[in-house]
C-alpha cells in the first residue's frame, strides 16, 4: 500500500477504514466494488486506488488492522495483566466494546472475513488469524494462575472448548445474515458465568 494513506488526518483515514469495513461486511470479497467503498469514503476511485494497490491489499490490510487495534486495545485494558482468566476476558469484551465505538462494522467484517472462501484471500486471512489468536493466547497464559481452576483441569483442552464454543456461536451468527453486538455482549457474558461454574476452583 501507498505510506501515503498514513499522512492523510485521523478523520479521513477513518472514513476510508469505516468504509472499507461497512462494504467488505455487507457483501462477499468478491461483490464489494472499490467504487462504492470509495463512494461511502467520499472520496474518488482512482484516489482509493491511489493509496491501495488493488481491492485484495485493502481487504488485508482492513483485516491487519482489527487484529492490530485488537490486541493494542486489549494491552491498553490491561487484559494480558490478569491472572484471572475472566477477569482479563471481561476487560477483554470491554476493550472490545470500545472499538466498535470508532469502528460499527469492524466487528460484522471480522467474522464475515473469517468465514470469507474466496480463495484469494481465505488463506491469507486465516493465517494472519492463526497468528494473532496464538500471540494472544501466549500473552494471556504468562500470568494466568492455574489454581484458579477446578483441580485436574486441562487447561489447554479448556481453551479449546471456548474457542470452538466462540467460533460455532459466531458461525451461527453469520448464517443469520447479521450480527447484533449488544445481543453478542449478553450471550457472551452469559457464556463466561457459564464457564466459571464449570471450571473455576469452589471456594
Amino acid at each position: 500500500m501507498n505510506e501515503r494513506f498514513f499522512f492523510l488526518p485521523e478523520e479521513k483515514q477513518r472514513a476510508i477504514i469505516n468504509a472499507g469495513y461497512r462494504v467488505f461486511s455487507q457483501n462477499s470479497y468478491k461483490n464489494s466494488p472499490m467504487s462504492e467503498i470509495a463512494n461511502d469514503a467520499g472520496i474518488s476511485k482512482s484516489l482509493l486506488f491511489h493509496y491501495f494497490l488493488n481491492k485484495k491489499e485493502l481487504y488485508l490490510f482492513l483485516w491487519e488492522r482489527c487484529a492490530q487495534m485488537t490486541v493494542e486495545y486489549l494491552t491498553r485494558h490491561g487484559c494480558y495483566e490478569q491472572k484471572d482468566l475472566f477477569e482479563s476476558m471481561e476487560r477483554g469484551m470491554r476493550a472490545k466494546v470500545e472499538i466498535i465505538r470508532l469502528y460499527p462494522d469492524m466487528a460484522n467484517f471480522t467474522i464475515k472475513a473469517f468465514y470469507e472462501k474466496d480463495l484469494e484471500i481465505s488463506a491469507a486471512v486465516q493465517e494472519s488469524y492463526h497468528k494473532y489468536f496464538n500471540l494472544k493466547a501466549d500473552k494471556t497464559r504468562v500470568n494466568l494462575d492455574p489454581k484458579q481452576f477446578v483441580p485436574g483441569l486441562d487447561i489447554p483442552m479448556m481453551y479449546r472448548e471456548m474457542y470452538w464454543a466462540s467460533e460455532g456461536y459466531l458461525w451461527e451468527m453469520v448464517q443469520r445474515g447479521s450480527v447484533d453486538i449488544k445481543q453478542m455482549e449478553k450471550d457472551f457474558s452469559r457464556l463466561m458465568s457459564f464457564w466459571k461454574s464449570v471450571y473455576l476452583r469452589k471456594e
